[in-house]
Order: structure tokens, then sequence, then C-alpha cells
């Protein structure tokens, strides 16, 4: 290793200047310090094998590559009756991640035709390991950790959603 005779002065700036580009990142991302508001856009009710209802949820939409890649990270709140659901235009198999995601969530793989796949109950938040369907799966449902066990919801469930406009005023 050499070492190079640097002024005092020159030595010192340079210093600080590293320094300040090496300060300890955040433990969340810039403008990530607001949760974001919940925006209803539609019902999704799940049913029990015998049709009977086990809940209503009013949800928002993951629909586009952008909304999907957002989901629900940065959110440090969502209703106990709320969720979000993520549309594909076919089955396939889904993997999800917990990056940036505060919240710890239950995730319920749904199928083209509304039964359930699989639940992965209470992920882990910020959490960059794989959750994956078991199945293809046209739709993915994010809810409050807990959510399913509360309920009694399993694989034999099955659901029905449609989009609907909510009066915000």
């Amino acid at each position: 290793m050499r070492f190079h005779h640097i002024p005092v002065a020159a030595g010192l700036s340079l210093v600080l200047m590293l320094l300040a580009g090496c300060s300890k990142p955040s433990s969340e991302p810039t403008g990530a310090q607001q949760d974001i508001p919940f925006t209803p856009e539609g019902v999704l009710d799940i049913y029990r094998a015998d049709s009977s209802l086990i809940q209503r949820f009013v949800i928002e939409l993951a629909e586009t590559d952008a909304e999907q890649a957002q989901g629900l990270m940065y959110r440090r709140s969502i209703p106990e009756r709320g969720g979000m659901l993520f549309v594909d235009e076919e089955e396939s198999m889904q993997s999800f991640w917990m990056r940036n995601t505060p919240l710890p969530l239950d995730i319920l793989f749904v199928r083209a035709d509304g039964r359930i796949v699989n639940i992965v109950e209470r992920t882990t938040p910020y959490s960059d390991e794989n959750i994956n369907s078991t199945a293809p799966a046209q739709y993915v449902l994010e809810v409050r950790a807990g959510t399913a066990k509360r309920l009694g919801i399993d694989s034999t469930a099955y659901i029905s959603w449609q989009r609907r406009t909510f009066n915000t005023e």
C-alpha cells in the first residue's frame, strides 16, 4: 500500500466528502416516510365450499405492471376488511416477496375459476424470500396477517370479485 501526501486542508475536505457519501442508509427509502392511503376499487367475497359467505373485503386492484410491482410496499396500515387483489390475464405460477413491505400479510393464490390454490400465512416484513403459488394462479389476494386463520379460510374456499366505484366524499 502506498501513501500519498495530501495537504491537510485538501485531505480534510476529501475525508468529509467521503463521510457524507457513506452515511448509514435509512431503513426506509426516501419518499416512503408517509403511509400510502388505501383506495377502494372493488369488493371481493370469500365463500366456503357450501357457498356460504365467509367475509366481504374491500379491495384495491393491482392490474398494471407498475401497480403489481408497487403492491403494498411502504404501507403502514391496511383496513381490517381490506386487501389488494393482483389480477393477471391468465393463470401462471406466481412468486412474491415482501421487500419494502412493513406489514406482515396473508397471501392467497387463486385459480381463474376463483378456487384457492394455496395460502401463505403471516409473511415476514421486508423479506426477499420468495413466496410461491403451489399451482398456476390468475389472482393473488393480500390481506392482513392472521385473517385466513381467524376466518377459517382454507383451500376449499373460493372467491368472487367485482370492480366497484366508491364515493370518497
